[in-house]
């Protein structure tokens, strides 16, 4: 869906992946309070899920394809970026009728003849990015092919288009073959499922009691179309779209026991994440229905409509991505309620999800005790329709009151390991001190000249990533090749061009990263870089942007301006890019020339002094450069907005991994650079001289003391003689 959007493309991006197509969610062992100890035993009774084997490879078959160039990798972003304004102005300007909406604009769609057509306003178009799809003839493009249509339209004195005119990017025959496995997987899979219905009782309530849906009934599976896939007892969300209703995709949720306390619950989809764009539940929906609720994961979907009796839809990639594609099928909603889960994560994702959908007619579910997610509502016999009720708008006002704060700050102390933000698994020592990764912060990362401070950072925002942080990188130091190279060998943790046989095991992994690359390099406009990121936020849901580094930033200001004024604007712009986006900022800026036996400081950034007081989090990578051994180079975090912990801890470079890992402690000792002894005989003449010198200033201490009790002893006279 909306393939014109990496084909034609709006963005000056370098997607390396889609966003991982597995996911783990983790449940406590007080969800499983309500079930009986019988379906309890037999839980503990199932083994862990196998591996799939034929047809059911779903789970591996990214990891056993060659690798290939994606040629739909490299989206481009236009000169002059399209606005709503811009968009409304050529309408009016061709005489089409339009409808204002909450995220598009909807007009009669140029793909259907006016005679079938009548007053349906069925093509949509993105007010923020000019994409546009047909709903009843799923036509997509962009804002270029739909303008191009038009004209065409008018040149040729033609009431309609045929939807064949937009064939898109034709596939090469690697993309085809692939396609074609993916559609049989999806096939043999669905049929090879059953529904509920057809299981034995004993069975079905076994399968319900892992899944923790005994309260969901037959008929709301039923109605949904879930079913069970025997082989591996996974659960199987079908995707029915097109204009025939076929079967496009599945979604896979299969169940694993780490402990006796905690069960893992994995996600996989057929076709991988990047094309799969299933609002499950939708085919559901009637038009007339004017309000929806809209769940982090299907499961919760079945629940708020078992449980409300309301049209209720689940987003495919969870808390982590809206992506927009979506948005038309979201438009004919007045009242959509965000109720994404139970914790701090799905809150903030409730907040940032409501400014693509239209604050005005968006409600959030406020997590908490009595507002947990929607499938523990149930189990726990809550009344969802009046959590519901008690969802709260999303629009405000510029002043509020304790009154409306009170919850967000209860929840903060509630959550307080959420509240802190992800934490990386590489840099424990750095968890320590900042406690976590969190959105709507700027970080700002210098060191010296030479000592890897890419080097370092791309390590840093890869931990992220493989964690599910949308991340999105600006390299305009090095290429982006290099820099790719770089963040594989780290992601691999060994050199690959001694194992090329690995390279494509590990380039397929690597591709699955929710990763993306500016494609500028060199000097560029402030402008045109805060565009890119503006719409990469809209587009890819970026949490993390790194920005390396703020010197190119200023090369093309105006030269006429006083460069420190010229970087005080660039930072006052990247903070306030973090703030309003919830988005984080890593900036790397190079530090002022110091000596080379001194120490960085937070005054040693260069400019003025704004970068460290805008910043939330100053990190300086310190190196010693006139010692040698491991241990040279430290981590010192100067400024940490969150709780004000601050300190420094040392760090080892492995150069086979390009990676640096935190030395044991206790075992590291500097040593500055010196020239070393000849052989044995002198230093054990210079261990005997040190000896003899401690002996005889010993010595020496005793007499001063012994003569200064005998002169407390015996008083002087004025005259300097002794009574």
């Amino acid at each position: 869906m909306w393939r014109g959007l990496l084909l034609k493309g709006t963005t000056c991006l370098q997607q390396v992946s889609a966003q991982s197509f597995l996911r783990q969610r983790h449940f406590s062992s007080q969800c499983f309070r309500p079930l009986t100890c019988r379906f309890l035993h037999k839980l503990r009774e199932i083994p862990c899920i196998p591996k799939l084997k034929g047809t059911d490879h779903f789970l591996s078959h990214n990891l056993i394809r060659n690798y290939k160039k994606d040629a739909k990798s490299t989206v481009e972003f236009p000169l002059s970026p399209i606005t709503v304004t811009d968009i409304k102005q050529y309408l009016r300007s061709k005489d089409i009728p339009f409808h204002d909406g909450y995220s598009c604009l909807h007009i009669p769609s140029i793909f259907i003849n006016p005679s079938t057509r009548k007053d349906s306003f069925s093509l949509f178009i993105d007010k923020t990015t000019g994409q546009f799809l047909c709903k009843d003839t799923l036509v997509e493009g962009s804002w270029e092919d739909l303008q191009d249509c038009l004209e065409v339209m008018q040149k040729d004195e033609e009431d309609s288009l045929s939807p064949r005119v937009l064939l898109g990017y034709p596939e090469s025959l690697e993309e085809q073959e692939e396609r074609e496995r993916e559609l049989r997987e999806v096939q043999g899979i669905w049929s090879s499922s059953v529904p509920f219905t057809d299981l034995q009782d004993e069975e079905a309530q076994l399968i319900k009691t892992m899944y923790q849906i005994t309260k969901i009934s037959n008929a709301t599976l039923k109605r949904f179309g879930v079913r069970l896939f025997k082989p591996t007892k996974c659960l199987v969300f079908p995707w029915f779209g097109g204009p025939d209703s076929s079967l496009k995709g599945i979604k896979l949720l299969s169940a694993q026991r780490i402990d006796a306390e905690k069960v893992t619950y994995n996600e996989a989809t057929v076709p991988k994440s990047c094309s799969y764009f299933n609002l499950f539940g939708l085919p559901l929906v009637s038009r007339m229905d004017s309000e929806v609720v809209v769940t982090g994961s299907e499961l919760d979907a079945l629940a708020v409509s078992q449980g409300t009796g309301l049209p209720s839809v689940a987003l495919p990639r969870g808390v982590s991505c809206l992506p927009p594609a979506l948005l038309p099928y979201l438009e004919q909603f007045k009242r959509v309620t965000l109720w994404l889960g139970g914790d701090i994560r799905s809150w903030e994702a409730s907040k940032i999800f409501s400014r693509k959908l239209g604050l005005r007619r968006c409600t959030l579910v406020r997590p908490g005790e009595f507002h947990p997610c929607p499938l523990e509502a149930l189990s726990q016999g809550k009344n969802l329709s009046r959590i519901l009720k008690a969802s709260i708008p999303a629009a405000h006002k510029s002043i509020v009151s304790f009154k409306q704060l009170r919850e967000d700050v209860y929840g903060e102390l509630m959550n307080t390991d959420q509240v802190a933000g992800v934490k990386w698994t590489r840099f424990p020592e750095l968890t320590r001190i900042l406690k976590g990764h969190r959105k709507g912060e700027l970080t700002v990362f210098t060191g010296p000249t030479g000592s890897g401070k890419t080097t370092f950072i791309s390590e840093l925002a890869l931990d992220l990533c493989m964690q599910g942080v949308n991340t999105l990188w600006g390299s305009f130091e090095i290429n982006n090749v290099r820099l790719a190279k770089i963040m594989l060998t780290q992601f691999a943790m060994q050199r690959l061009e001694e194992n090329l046989e690995q390279y494509d095991f590990w380039a397929d992994k690597f591709e699955e990263l929710p990763l993306y690359f500016m494609t500028f390099h060199g000097q560029q406009n402030i402008k045109t870089v805060l565009d890119t990121m503006q719409h990469a936020v809209y587009l890819y849901d970026i949490n993390h942007v790194i920005i390396d580094n703020l010197q190119f930033m200023m090369g093309q200001e105006n030269l006429s301006v006083d460069k420190f004024a010229v970087q005080d604007h660039i930072i006052g712009v990247f903070r306030k890019f973090a703030t309003n986006n919830s988005c984080h900022v890593t900036l790397i800026i190079h530090p002022r020339k110091e000596e080379d036996d001194r120490e960085l400081q937070t005054a040693s950034i260069f400019g003025s002094a704004k970068a460290s007081q805008e910043a939330d989090n100053v990190l300086i990578l310190q190196e010693k450069k006139l010692v040698t051994c491991p241990g040279r180079r430290s981590l010192q975090v100067t400024k940490n907005r969150f709780d004000g912990d601050v300190g420094i801890f040392p760090l080892d470079f492995i150069k086979s991994s390009l990676t640096f890992s935190t030395p044991i402690k206790g075992k590291l000792k500097l040593r500055k650079v010196t020239a070393k002894p000849e052989n044995e005989e002198e230093v054990q003449e210079k261990g005997n001289n040190v000896t003899l010198k401690k002996d005889q200033g010993k010595k020496e201490k005793v007499t001063n003391t012994a003569k200064a009790s005998q002169a407390v002893k015996s008083p002087v006279n004025g005259s300097g003689k002794a009574k």
